[in-house]
């Protein structure tokens, strides 16, 4: 039984490294849409991150506790 895949890279013919920046009119609709779905924790996440201009792995590693005022 012999299965005879070809291995591709996941990337051939793809454009890889950095992207451009999001535009202000992308910003806004991304948060109107997640505004609309009612996904007030994500929007929460997305705000911060383009306020704060952290990279994605900083915004995950996030507590409240780090970002919340008093107790």
């Amino acid at each position: 039984m012999e299965i005879s895949k070809s291995l591709e890279p996941w990337n051939k013919s793809k454009l890889i490294g950095k992207r451009l920046p999001l535009k202000l009119k992308d910003i806004w609709a991304i948060r109107i849409h997640l505004q609309l779905g009612k996904r007030i924790r994500d929007l929460v996440i997305f705000n911060l991150d383009i306020d704060s201009k952290l990279r994605g792995c900083d915004l995950v590693n996030l507590r409240v506790r780090d970002v919340a005022h008093g107790n």
